[in-house]
């Protein structure tokens, strides 16, 4: 009896027995789903075919982007599972309006920006010109409304016309510049903060040393940001035939306006011409149906999504000739070493540039750049490399998006011919670096740093200690001759004075229509004016193919992506749609300090701008 398990034994077995049964059985029902999954995922997919007299519909979500930033494997999943995307890429709306202007099976185009988020002037003055083309086709181009902030109303005034929901709204109040100013919490805070810089105007460090803007940063906000204002309403006048100065007037007015129709948004909107007609969704569908062709429920209109109707059809611009012209594109903040699409690595992105001056096939290079900067070193190095693929012999075009200031504008130096949107926001030709060190920090805590080196230097640069007079010295030295670099490559590039181009740097913004009557960029155009431009000076006239440089996925990445959006979509697994929350004051600022601080044992000169809308 010796050998007998006492009870408490016994029952601790039986848990553990049932226990790892039931991981066995749990593994071999996962196992047979799985094996389930591939069956599903094999089968052949049910042939998607366009009808005639179908609506393309342009409904962009997210923010408008020229490069994802996401992995395509995220992409995947999330359209599988039936996530809203959160980012639209802008060549995609493009390339599907340049398909449906030449396909007879589209006979009307449906623009819906209820669900995007954020879009640059620059992009929407892109789609203009794509939508221009289509309705010169005879093609009508309708826009529906819910609520629309003021970059999602300029998208839909491209249209021809505009139908609100009666209980919408279209809001539209201009362009502003407000930052948080942390000077007194980080005094308070007892954080040192050391700035070195060069340029009257290079603001971007301002709310760390400041309580408030200064008058420089007013002036030079005013200057760009007005024009871009000016931009937005005439272009808002010009697409609904509106007198300017009475469109003006009613936003400043807005609050007498909005009592007199008694906070009816919509009536509003109709008496102001921003709309033209007030109609439910339903009535919508009907409308368009009437237009078109009704869908077979009969419930609305036939219509193809932009993102099936670009993966059933076929590329608008017919190849032609054996050269080509590669596209880049450099989004992001201009980092150093590799880094996924979202940032411009100096690494990763050199890489592809290096591709290109070796392959003989490529004529022309366009790159598209949408940054507003970033580490100095990283640009220079990204310069560098476009300089060795002009210098191999082939055309290089910069085609700037809705920013290219301070890092974006370094790399631009080394192109044939520069081209941006007249509402680009660029120049910002200024630098600077900032180290805050947090000894008065630690000392109210009662924390207290002591040690010694073996030279005068050693153990200075630390952030736990007061900055060294002599670190500082260091440090401003070289961001002045970061500068001094800076100005004389666009002295070299542009074929100016030193001084011409210090009167016009000193970090001043400028937009792309302004920086073209100063000499910093050659013509204003959209993307389509640059690759065209880099056909001409490579002597290609109209025989040439367009190929968008991108980090080629690996065979793995291809079937893992495919199986998970057949299998997914077959069997009808979805998720709720994520809430989107608005990015918070401390997230910015915890976001400009990427820039400021030494990183990776260095201290980093920033060409920066920190000048999105």
């Amino acid at each position: 009896m010796a050998n007998e398990r006492s009870l408490p034994v016994k029952f601790a077995l039986g848990v553990w027995h049932f226990v790892n049964g039931s991981r066995k059985v749990f593994l071999n029902l996962l196992f047979l789903f799985f094996v389930y999954l591939m069956y599903v995922a094999v089968q052949s997919p049910e042939t998607f075919r366009l009808k005639p007299d179908s609506a393309l519909v342009i409904r962009p979500y997210g923010n408008i982007v020229e490069q994802y930033t996401t992995t395509p494997m995220d992409r995947a999943l999330q359209e599988a599972t039936g996530q809203e995307r959160t980012e639209t890429r802008l060549r995609d709306m493009l390339e599907a309006i340049h398909r449906a202007t030449e396909d007879s099976n589209i006979t009307q185009l449906v623009i819906d920006p209820n669900y995007m988020w954020g879009i640059g002037l620059a992009a929407l003055n892109d789609l203009g010109q794509a939508l221009d083309a289509f309705r010169s086709t005879g093609k009508p181009v309708i826009a529906l409304a819910d609520n629309l902030g003021q970059n999602q109303y300029y998208l839909a005034s491209l249209a021809d016309e505009i139908w609100l929901n009666p209980n919408g709204t279209i809001w539209i109040d201009g362009y502003s510049s407000y930052r948080q100013f942390y000077r007194d919490g980080l005094e308070k805070l007892a954080v040192e903060i050391n700035l070195f810089r060069v340029g009257k105007y290079k603001s971007a460090m301002e709310p760390y040393i400041r309580d408030d803007m200064s008058d420089a940063a007013k002036e030079a906000g005013r200057f760009w940001l007005n024009n871009l204002w000016q931009q937005y309403i005439e272009g808002v006048a010009e697409h609904r035939g509106l007198i300017l100065e009475s469109l003006q007037a009613s936003i400043d007015d807005l609050p007498e306006q909005i009592e007199n129709v008694d906070g009816n948004f919509a009536q509003y909107s109709l008496d102001l011409g921003l709309v033209d007609r007030l109609m439910t969704e339903p009535e919508a569908r009907q409308e368009l149906a009437k237009r078109g062709v009704p869908n077979l429920a009969g419930d609305g209109y036939r219509a193809v999504g932009m993102q099936d109707y670009l993966a059933i059809t076929k590329p608008a611009r017919k190849p032609g000739g054996e050269k080509r012209i590669a596209i880049v594109v450099a989004e992001g903040e201009i980092v150093s070493g590799n880094h996924p699409a979202g940032r411009v690595g100096s690494k990763s992105t050199a890489e592809q540039l290096r591709r290109i001056a070796r392959d003989d096939k490529v004529a022309a290079v366009v790159l598209r750049i949408n940054s507003p900067g970033g580490d100095a070193y990283a640009s220079e190095v990204l310069r560098l490399e476009l300089q060795q693929v002009r210098d191999s012999g082939k055309t290089v075009v910069i085609s700037m998006g809705n920013v290219a200031a301070s890092g974006g504008y370094w790399i631009a130096m080394a192109a044939d011919e520069i081209w941006a949107s007249p509402a680009t926001i660029t120049g910002s030709i200024g630098v600077f670096g900032m180290l805050p060190t947090f000894a008065g920090t630690l000392d109210k805590i009662g924390v207290h740093t002591d040690g010694f080196g073996t030279t005068e230097m050693a153990g200075k640069l630390r952030l736990d200690l007061p900055l060294d007079a002599g670190i500082a010295r260091v440090f401003q030295s070289s961001t002045e001759r970061i500068y001094r670099q800076f100005i004389n490559l666009v002295s070299q590039s542009r074929g100016k004075s030193i001084e011409d181009v210090n009167e016009i740097a000193q970090g001043r913004v400028w937009s792309g229509e302004q920086a073209a009557e100063r000499g910093l960029i050659d013509k204003t155009g959209t993307f389509q004016d640059a690759i065209e431009a880099s056909a001409r000076i490579a002597g290609l006239g109209d025989s040439y193919r367009i190929e968008w440089i991108e980090p080629k996925k690996s065979a793995l990445d291809e079937f893992l992506m495919g199986f998970a959006t057949s299998t997914v979509a077959k069997l009808n697994l979805s998720v709720s749609t994520p809430v989107g929350l608005p990015v918070p004051w401390l997230q910015a600022m915890l976001n400009d300090l990427q820039f400021i601080a030494a990183r990776h044992g260095k201290f980093t000169i920033a060409a920066h701008c920190l000048c999105n809308l």
